[in-house]
Formats: C-alpha cells, sequence, structure tokens
C-alpha cells in the first residue's frame, strides 16, 4: 500500500495503524459535517416549500450574494469539485478549510430561494477539505490522494448513508478506468463511520425496497439492455449540456453579478409558472412521486433537467446527484408502461443509471442499488448499468475527471 515503506514491514504496520485511527477520526467528524448540512438543507427545503412564493423572487438577488461570497474568499475554493481533482493529480496542493463554510452556505442560499441543485457535491468537497488536511501529519508516498478520496468517500456516504456505493464512488470517480485501490482500507472505515455517525444523528436517508419477480430471457434481456442505452443517453446528454451551458452563458454574460442576477430572475419565473416549484431544489419531491404513485408528468424528466442544468451554469451552488436521481426516477415511471415492467423497477433503474452515466461510475450505482432498493435486484442493475456506462466515456459531470487510455 505505501511503496516508501514496504522494505520496513514493522514501519508501515505502523503506519497503517495510525492510516485506521484517523480514518475511524474522519469519519466521525465528516459525519458530523454532513449531518448539519443535510438536516439545515431539509429545514430550509421545507420552508421554502411553505413560503415559495415569498422567497422565489429573489432567487437572483441571493445570487449576487453568492458571487461576493465567492469572490473574497480564496480563489482555489471557486473551483468547487475542480480543485479536488486538481489536487489528485497534484495541480494544487491544498484545499482551503474555507471551502467548509463557503460550500455549505452558498449550497443553502442557492436552496431556501428556489434554484433546482443537488447536494452530494457539497458533502463531497466538505469530506474531501476534512481528510485532506489530515494528510500533512503523514509522509508516505501518495498521502494526498489518500486522504483526499477517503474524505470523498465518507462524504458520500455520511450524506447519503450508502457506505458501500460511497467506497466505490471514491474507487471510481478520480480516473476513469482506473480504481484507487491503496485508499481500500481507510475509505472504507471512513465510510461506514461517516454513516453511521449520521444515521445515528437523525439524519434521513432514503430507501424503498423495490420486491420484484422478473423471468430472465432473451426478452428481458433486450429491455433491459435498451433502457440501459436511454438512461445512459440521457445521463450523457445532462452532462454534456452543463459544460456546455456553462461555457457559453459565460460567452453571452461575462460578469458573474450579471449573469447570476439576470439569469436567477428568468429561473424564478419559470419556477413560479412551472407549477409554483415542482422543479426548484434537490428533486426529491419528484423521486417521491415516482415510488409512491403520485403523479408525474411525461415532461417533468426533461423541466428538472434543463432547470438543473440552467441554475448551475449561471454560478448558484450544490451538486448535481439528486437531480440526476430525480430525472433517472421520473423518467423511469414514463418508460415503464412503454416497456410492459413494473414501475417502481423501472423508475429504481433510472435513479442508479442516469446518474452513473453521468459521472462516468460503474460499481457506485450499481451499489447504490442495492443499498437504496434491495440487494435481490442486484443482477438486474448490474446489466442495466452495464449498457448505460457503455455510452459514455467522454462527457462527465466532474470535468477534472482523468480518462484512463487503453
Amino acid at each position: 500500500m505505501i511503496k516508501n515503506l514496504k522494505d520496513n514491514q514493522d514501519y508501515s504496520y505502523n503506519v497503517l495503524v495510525k492510516v485506521i485511527g484517523a480514518s475511524l477520526l474522519i469519519g466521525f467528524l465528516i459525519g458530523c459535517v454532513d449531518t448539519v448540512f443535510g438536516r439545515v438543507l431539509l429545514i430550509l427545503s421545507d420552508f421554502r416549500t411553505s413560503h415559495f412564493n415569498y422567497v422565489i423572487p429573489f432567487l437572483g438577488l441571493i445570487g449576487m450574494v453568492i458571487v461576493f461570497l465567492y469572490q473574497k474568499a480564496d480563489a482555489r475554493a471557486s473551483k468547487g469539485m475542480g480543485l479536488l481533482f486538481a489536487v489528485s493529480q497534484e495541480a494544487e496542493k491544498e484545499i482551503p478549510l474555507v471551502m467548509l463554510p463557503l460550500v455549505t452556505v452558498a449550497t443553502w442560499l442557492t436552496h431556501l430561494f428556489g434554484g433546482s441543485a443537488g447536494r452530494e457535491g457539497v458533502a463531497v468537497q466538505l469530506g474531501a477539505t476534512i481528510s485532506h488536511a489530515f494528510s500533512k501529519f503523514f509522509s508516505f508516498e501518495n498521502s494526498s490522494r489518500l486522504f483526499l478520496v477517503t474524505g470523498m468517500a465518507a462524504g458520500f456516504a455520511g450524506l447519503f448513508q450508502t457506505p458501500l456505493a460511497a467506497v466505490f464512488f471514491g474507487l471510481e470517480i478520480l480516473v476513469l478506468g482506473k480504481l484507487q485501490l491503496p485508499a481500500l482500507l481507510p475509505m472504507t472505515i471512513a465510510s461506514f463511520v461517516a454513516s453511521a455517525t449520521s444515521h445515528v444523528l437523525g439524519l434521513e436517508k432514503f430507501a424503498h425496497f423495490v420486491n420484484v419477480s422478473l423471468t430472465f430471457n432473451a426478452l428481458l434481456f433486450c429491455k433491459l439492455a435498451l433502457l440501459g442505452l436511454i438512461f445512459g443517453l440521457v445521463g450523457n446528454a445532462f452532462a454534456a449540456l452543463l459544460a456546455y451551458a456553462k461555457q457559453k452563458v459565460k460567452e453571452v454574460m461575462y460578469n458573474p453579478y450579471y449573469r447570476i442576477l439576470f439569469g436567477g430572475i428568468v429561473l424564478s419565473l419559470l419556477f413560479l409558472m412551472l407549477y409554483h416549484g415542482r422543479y426548484s431544489g434537490l428533486g426529491t419531491n419528484l423521486i417521491d412521486a415516482s415510488f409512491s404513485g403520485k403523479d408525474i408528468y411525461f415532461y417533468d424528466w426533461l423541466l428538472k433537467l434543463v432547470l438543473t442544468v440552467a441554475t448551475l451554469a449561471i454560478g448558484f451552488q450544490g451538486g448535481e446527484v439528486t437531480p440526476l436521481f430525480a430525472i433517472g426516477a421520473s423518467l423511469g415511471v414514463v418508460l415503464a408502461n412503454v416497456f410492459g415492467l413494473p414501475v417502481e423497477f423501472v423508475a429504481a433503474a433510472g435513479y442508479i443509471s442516469v446518474f452513473g452515466s453521468a459521472t462516468n461510475t460503474l460499481l457506485a450505482p450499481i451499489f447504490i442499488g442495492g443499498e437504496v432498493f434491495g440487494f435481490a435486484n442486484l443482477p438486474y442493475f448490474a446489466l442495466i448499468m452495464i449498457f448505460a456506462y457503455s455510452l459514455n466515456r467522454k462527457h462527465s459531470i466532474y470535468t477534472g475527471q482523468e480518462v484512463l487510455t487503453f
């Protein structure tokens, strides 16, 4: 695991014990921070839903506050997830601690005033910031990357309470085609501790057991493969459109204050007109509707996709994963009748595979499927994800992701 220490077995074991100890502490700290972030976010989201007409008109103005906060903070913090990838590639040496309050407050404001965004990118940044700070106490080779991916995984685990999926997310996310296996043990310990900590502290977890009985034959194989391709195209489209939109809005309006002000005003009007906030926030309302038999319109997934891309492209803060879950689940409801498959099953398949395609991950979404919807469905989820993953080896919501060529 530690190349510089392999000639001195006793010392390497000593370092391993210290790394494990650090992982326990890292997991606990990240679980606590994720809980505060997540619970406050839910409170603010509930407040927004109850007072939507009063808060949505201020979306553009609050966007200017977010831009101001980022411009006054450490310039490196404005890179967001890109900074984590820069650290992994040694283009940057450290993650400034100001990331912790900055990304947290900016995301709370985005959600409070109605922006369509996620939360996982924030949790991953929080986890990486906390964990990477521990690397200065260790001098073995690649300690920076080890603690970076450990924190990224633990941040994901603490927020979603899917520790196995978080481990594979950390393994896969930095380099497409290469697993970060040297960090496997500390990553696993930190992820499970973070998940358990946030659970004990009362952060809610979304889980919905999907019980299906499918006969595996050639027809089912073709249906699952085609579903994977469709979900893969949607995830790929989200990632490509997000990258394109971020570039284009800067060309149209270079000043970030004007961009987020006028863009926020347009978005606030759209959110008002489109069912009074149905597409604001995380998208958990669409996820809930997808698995509870409530109304899902055939265009829900598309509007959520477009409005999330617009929110993030003009400068609001948050992640992409929960909206991707919502996009996939609501699209799955639409496709279920077309394919003649159980609605909840196809919604679950969309939930994981649109996310997997947009992030260029294969194993993480499969295990999200197991931890959220039941491990009995894993063979079906794996097959769908293989086809979804096969379509996307270029675009990713994480533009700093490296691609290993074969």
